[in-house]
């Protein structure tokens, strides 16, 4: 059975949308509910609960909230009880959705990658799902057996084997696969937080009072604490799921090194956010941080130079014209990127990127340069096959003024 490139484009469409929805959701409900908990205040009592844990006042949208947080001892359940899971499924499932059409099936992106490692595409695929579920299996048994007796040896092994998996992604699928299963690991595991730990533990509260038992401190404990972790994955999750659009990050020899600084900057930011209400000098604690966080980026990426090989540059002309280098651009890029392109894997001028005319070419001199000689992103896994000396003769012709009769 095939499935026409209209079906997976448009199938493409609505998941990324409904991801982006529900994931846009599913965060916010998150900081607002985690900031509420650091913002509560002691209970004035206002609505008779003698065993409420805090409450706040908020203005929005022309009128004041009273909001009051309580374990509900001795009193009835109250109805109706408003839930928050459905944003957390619908964003993995949606996201899972995203990586099948996209990945998996084969075609709109690249995933087994010659040139980083000689394996098949079911390989590749075999390889990506189990980085998701062994990260997921490594931190909920960290969390289920080992946490509860020795947190620190599990925060320890679980940070070791999310390293270990990081790494091992960018040697063995393209970059930008890379960085994306890393993130759909970590948000497969904020979902699986919601739906073992999260939403079951809050069945048993309101099991308990129910029953008039009122709440369990430490079952309400057990749920508070997944759903911190979740708050730390939210902004590594977030630059992770954005890294494709940066090729110069993903296509690195650093790429191990950026996708580790980033997921580190990401949760150090959310720390110091987090603890901001304690902590009297935090904004020049998070300011510091961020301007760490770039600035070791910045190293990282800065080494960045049209790599080249002796063989390549002496097998070119000292001078190269826009008719050598437009040879190169019609053989190796215009087969995807033109109005009517040969190759219809990725759809018509992929990012709407065409190469049909002079104009169009000399419109994107720079992105011709960051992708095809100093990243080597494109051709995606070097589809079109081209060589070194292609790539220098186009890297010659550019650093020549990339003139254009």
């Amino acid at each position: 059975m095939t499935i026409s490139p209209t079906a997976i484009e448009l199938s493409d469409l609505v998941a990324r949308w409904v991801h982006v929805i529900a994931g846009i959701m599913w965060i916010g409900n998150s900081m607002l509910f985690n900031w509420l908990d650091r913002s509560l205040r002691p209970s004035s009592h206002v609505t008779g609960d003698k065993t409420a844990l805090g409450e706040i006042w908020l203005l929005h949208s022309g009128g004041f909230y009273f909001v009051e947080k309580t374990l509900l001892a001795e009193q009835p359940l109250p109805r109706p009880l408003h839930w928050f899971k459905w944003q957390a499924y619908t964003t993995w499932l949606s996201g899972m959705a995203l990586l099948i059409v996209v990945y998996y099936l084969g075609g709109r992106a690249v995933l087994a990658d010659p040139t980083v490692a000689r394996l098949s595409h079911a390989q590749a695929t075999l390889i990506g799902l189990g980085a998701i579920v062994g990260g997921w299996a490594i931190y909920e048994a960290m969390q289920r057996f080992v946490a509860p007796q020795a947190p620190r040896v599990a925060a320890i092994v679980w940070l070791a084997a999310l390293t270990t998996i990081a790494i091992a992604l960018t040697q063995l699928l393209n970059g930008r696969a890379a960085f994306l299963h890393v993130g759909a690991m970590l948000g497969t595991i904020m979902a699986a937080n919601v739906f073992f730990t999260i939403i079951p533990s809050q069945r048993e509260l309101v099991a308990t009072v129910a029953q008039g038992r009122g709440g369990d401190p430490k079952v309400s404990a057990r749920a508070k604490r997944v759903s911190i972790h979740n708050n730390y994955f939210t902004f590594p999750v977030i630059v992770l799921m954005v890294s494709n659009h940066f090729p110069s990050v993903y296509g690195s020899a650093h790429s191990w090194s950026l996708l580790l600084v980033l997921i580190a900057s990401g949760a150090a930011v959310r720390h110091v956010l987090n603890i901001r209400f304690a902590y009297p000098t935090w904004k020049s604690t998070l300011a510091a941080t961020m301007l760490a966080s770039v600035l070791v980026l910045y190293l990282l990426l800065a080494p960045a130079t049209a790599p080249s090989t002796v063989g390549a540059v002496s097998a070119i002309p000292d001078h190269v014209s826009f008719v050598d280098a437009r040879h190169v651009i019609d053989r190796r890029c215009a087969v995807c990127h033109s109005a009517q392109p040969a190759d219809l894997t990725f759809g018509v001028a992929p990012a709407g990127v065409m190469f049909d005319t002079p104009d169009e070419i000399a419109a994107r001199v720079l992105r011709i340069r960051e992708r095809a000689i100093v990243t080597r992103t494109m051709p995606p896994a070097n589809k079109t096959n081209i060589t070194d000396t292609e790539r220098a003769l186009l890297a010659r012709w550019i650093d020549q003024g990339a003139h254009i009769p």
